[in-house]
């Protein structure tokens, strides 16, 4: 299980050769504006010697940006920021920026309209094709998520896995293309509002999703739809709280 941008929102860790700091430096920079979309950047020289790398290390890094559809390079004039639709935000390098340089409420939300938009689907789907032995490996991380003693991170962590687990029980193996935004739609609503935080917090988790799988345990189709459907809601929720809260 990639466990990337959990780990690196979660515990601030990072991975730290040279050409994965210019990346990630240059990476946030055009997230957070400070180079703005259609600016050109500084030029080699300058760059070079502002991250104090080589310029074959400058390069590569440049190549990575590009393949995030972060920048272009333009013959005789310079590498360009790109539109913000060019960006890939299923990158999960691109998901971390976001969230390290700070999300609104209108970022999140469309993370959980895309999550709305697949995982009730991969729940159904899970009720017509999964195994027995799927199954109760789904129940098993269902009721782990209850367990007592969890922090934040480690309820997180239960949360991904379960939620993975549905795609990959769905049987369409394009549903577990989307586990890097499940993962990232977990990561702001832990981040700003942990269950662990809240009276009965993680109790309510657990039943909620032991309701997704018993849905899927009847085969019911419809049901296990709806189950799903109303664990992203409630994470929508609590999410628009923490944030409303935080602009009082």
């Amino acid at each position: 299980m990639n466990r990337s941008l959990l780990e690196t929102v979660l515990s601030g860790t990072r991975k730290r050769t040279s050409h994965a700091h210019v990346v990630d430096q240059l990476g946030k920079a055009i997230v957070s504006g400070e180079f703005p979309i259609g600016s050109i950047l500084p030029g080699d020289p300058e760059l070079a010697a502002r991250f104090k790398v080589s310029r074959t290390v400058l390069r590569e890094a440049m190549k990575t940006l590009a393949a995030k559809g972060l920048v272009v390079p333009r013959a005789r004039i310079g590498t360009r920021v790109t539109p913000r639709n060019d960006w890939n935000l299923f990158d999960n390098d691109i998901l971390t920026w976001h969230f390290e340089c700070g999300v609104d409420e209108a970022f999140l939300h469309h993370l959980s309209e895309v999550r709305l938009a697949f995982e009730p689907h991969a729940a159904a789907l899970a009720a017509r094709n999964a195994s027995d032995a799927e199954i109760s490996r789904m129940m098993r991380l269902a009721v782990a998520m209850g367990e007592a003693g969890h922090t934040a991170e480690s309820l997180a962590y239960a949360d991904l896995k379960f939620h993975l687990s549905i795609a990959e029980a769905s049987g369409n193996p394009f549903m577990r293309t989307v586990g890097g935004l499940i993962e990232a739609a977990l990561v702001g609503i832990f981040k700003l509002s942990s269950p662990v935080e809240e009276k009965g917090g993680v109790d309510e988790v657990a039943r909620n999703h032991i309701r997704i799988v018993e849905e899927i345990g009847r085969r019911d189709e419809a049901g296990a739809r709806a189950a799903m459907e109303n664990v992203i809601k409630i994470g929508r929720e609590r999410v628009r709280g923490a944030l409303r809260s935080g602009e009082r």
